[in-house]
């Protein structure tokens, strides 16, 4: 049934991300004169940046709203009286303050095993911080601690309008690139073949450079959770952030490569290959060293 839910959920996104950018290339359209089909390069960088930005800003607005239907997440009441859920809020919002932050996060828990955490939201003023249950009954408090100062410090750095920026443009590049070369290969053929071949290979130039584009978004991911980590024992302290990395990197020795759990973090203490380029965090054992080194 969760899973059902799921892609229902995912399928309604996509389809109300493509019908609202229809519309945006409409209202250009119709208030510039400009015909976006791509058969000039002006109206072609008009359209990949409007498909390729468009796309990944709306589901930064929807980004908290997606997360609490799509993992169940449960919001906290600050105002409770359940002793464990109300240390979990306290915690994020100490965090919170000494992060400098405009104004509290929404605190919220979802049921899993995972140990697991995350922090979404369109800006500063309007996020979330979510752990998973199984992160609250197998950590520390100082542990956990050290991973809400974590994900405390994405907010803090914008990671996730950053994050967003550069998905952004390289979707745009890669819309733009894929019909530029189509556009390339379809007049080396017959004319009565040339939309087919067009059609065709915009596709798979478009798989093709999405997949180099990845490297690059993974990339910069990486570059981001270092200097999370780095705000993280900022906020909760070096020890506590370690800790909170060393119980991680136990949790991932113990279990499968291709365990969802392992699967849900993202994780890899050993990236090996090809592979390590696609990893959106650094291993664990780096990420250790380099805050053992922080002074």
């Amino acid at each position: 049934m969760k899973i059902a839910k799921r892609v229902f959920l995912f399928l309604l996104t996509n389809i109300a991300v493509i019908a609202t950018i229809s519309i945006v290339l409409n209202l250009i359209q119709a208030f510039t004169g400009i015909r976006l089909d791509g058969s000039t390069t002006a109206s072609l960088i008009i359209f990949s940046a409007v498909w390729g930005m468009a796309g990944s800003f709306i589901s930064l607005l929807i980004s908290k709203w997606m997360a609490k239907k799509m993992m169940g997440v449960q919001i906290l009441d600050p105002n409770t009286s359940n002793s464990e859920h109300q240390k979990i809020i306290q915690m994020v919002y100490n965090l919170s303050r000494s992060a400098g932050l405009p104004k509290m996060p929404e605190v919220g828990i979802y049921e899993s095993p995972d140990i697991n955490a995350f922090a979404t939201g369109p800006s500063k003023s309007n996020s979330l911080v979510a752990l998973s249950t199984g992160l609250m009954s197998k950590m520390t408090p100082d542990e956990v601690e050290g991973v809400i100062g974590h994900e405390v410090a994405h907010i803090a750095n914008g990671d996730m309008v950053t994050m967003t920026l550069i998905q952004g443009v390289v979707n745009s590049f890669v819309i733009f690139f894929a019909r530029i070369v189509a556009r390339l290969l379809a007049s080396q053929v017959d004319e009565n073949k040339q939309h087919m071949v067009y059609f065709i290979s915009s596709i798979v130039l478009d798989i093709l450079f999405s997949i180099l584009g990845s490297i690059v978004v993974a990339y910069f991911s990486r570059i981001r959770e270092f200097r999370a980590d780095k705000g993280g024992a900022q906020f909760a302290g070096r020890e506590k952030m370690i800790a909170g990395l060393k119980r991680l990197q136990k949790v991932y020795d113990q279990m499968e490569p291709d365990d969802s759990s392992v699967a849900t973090l993202k994780i890899s203490s050993r990236p090996k290959g090809l592979m390590a380029l696609f990893s959106t965090h650094p291993p664990l054992e780096e990420r250790i060293l380099r805050l053992q080194k922080y002074a």
